[in-house]
């Protein structure tokens, strides 16, 4: 097995989770009685390029059916948080109705309304053909339904021109060709155009114990260390990055053609040298991470049994990719967490991959509550926090397990 991003040998443990179920492919009632395919969760690090990765052991296709059901607009944060990216990027880059811009992995619209908005002309470019509908449908987003790269790049130029902006929000994991989908970008970009890419970052995987955001989808864990050269090998180079709070800690960094007059800032070099210290290719690094990530499995499951002996009632929220990688590698089931409520309807009455657990709506809280609710995606704990007031009222506790055990 080869490193996708530079073909070097790739043999180096970063972390091995098990076996585990397609995170987001969640559990109809008429197929519980089926098994689930599950498949290695064995990330590995190239020595040569620095890049994180885990092996692609099933197809995009599999992980990425007509019906996936993440819809990003369920998320009052990551609404917020894209409609003031839109206010940045149309005054920094002068956005009027004669520029263009696409945006990759566009999933339901979510991001795109705020620049068709403001009179800008918008194309999205979604696979998921369900959550593409949305968009053009309810938003009036024009959107391809296609997995985006070299050739599907060259068949928009058919039709469209050249993007000033170009977007790809928390999609750059989940391509498992990571050089056909980049070099899509270099065929599409205008000369002086500018390409925003959003990622959870590595190096806060490492400090922070996130290892509950490796799942199936994500191909590759990122840092700006491995994606220089990767950029490079397809005349594209980054001129500059920021850190976000998103998704637990994100990078953005802006990407322009080689040979564009974008210059090169300071925050370049500054999160290079931020990466260094904690590289994956250090064998106390990766040792670390494996020492807390057993200890999470260890304490989540001993407080969870021993709230199970005392006769409190357990429920969870959030039915999150990241959420089933935590239950499924804790080994939790329906038996210590009665169900999970989700906002989204297009998850509820069906079961959590692995656990069974079924997902129910947010009503539940209400009719049902539990002593202790476990919040899964632990990087909106606060936004939950705030929607859920009335069940602290009530003396529920909130547990979440990531980057340590807490009640909050």
């Amino acid at each position: 097995m080869n490193c996708r991003g530079c073909n070097f040998d790739l043999m180096v443990t970063f972390i091995d989770l098990g076996l585990s179920p397609i995170a987001n492919n969640l559990v109809h009632l008429e197929h519980l009685g089926f098994n689930e395919p599950s498949l290695p969760l064995h990330v590995r690090t190239c020595l040569a390029c620095g890049l994180v990765q885990l092996p692609e052991v099933s197809s995009r296709a599999l992980l990425f059916p007509t019906d996936y059901s993440y819809y990003s607009s369920y998320s009052t944060s990551w609404l917020a948080h894209s409609e003031n990216y839109v206010k940045k990027m149309v005054k920094k880059l002068a956005l009027s109705e004669n520029d263009f811009v696409v945006e990759v992995a566009s999933n339901d619209g979510y991001l795109l309304q705020y620049f068709q908005g403001s009179g800008v002309k918008v194309l999205g470019v979604e696979p998921a053909a369900e959550v593409a509908k949305v968009a053009v449908q309810e938003r009036g987003i024009p959107t391809i339904i296609d997995f985006f790269g070299k050739s599907s790049a060259e068949k928009l130029l058919l039709t469209y021109p050249k993007p000033t902006l170009m977007i790809a929000n928390n999609v750059l994991a989940h391509v498992p060709d990571i050089h056909d989908f980049i070099s899509g970008f270099s065929v599409i970009l205008a000369d002086e155009g500018v390409i925003t890419f959003e990622f959870p970052h590595l190096l806060n995987l490492i400090l922070l114990n996130q290892f509950d955001t490796i799942y199936h989808e994500h191909y590759s864990y990122l840092s700006l260390t491995a994606l220089r050269p990767l950029f490079k090998n397809h005349d594209l180079r980054i001129f500059d990055v920021e850190e976000l709070p998103t998704h637990g800690g994100s990078l953005r960094v802006f990407v322009c053609k080689e040979g564009s007059s974008w210059v090169e800032k300071p925050s370049v070099q500054k999160c290079l040298d931020s990466e260094s210290p904690q590289d994956p290719r250090l064998e106390h690094v990766t040792k670390s991470v494996q020492e807390r990530t057993q200890k999470v499995k260890v304490d989540l499951l001993d407080e969870l049994s021993r709230a199970k002996d005392k006769g409190l009632r357990v429920a969870a929220y959030g039915a999150a990719a990241k959420g089933n990688t935590l239950l499924n590698y804790v080994g939790i089931k329906s038996d210590i967490v009665e169900y999970v409520v989700d906002l989204n309807p297009h998850k509820q009455n069906k079961y959590l991959p692995g656990s069974h657990i079924p997902v129910l709506g947010e009503e539940q809280l209400r009719i049902n509550p539990p002593d202790i609710l476990l919040i899964l995606p632990w990087n909106l704990a606060e936004e939950i926090g705030n929607q859920l007031g009335f069940l602290r009222e009530q003396g529920v506790k909130f547990l979440r397990a990531i980057p340590s055990l807490q009640y909050f």
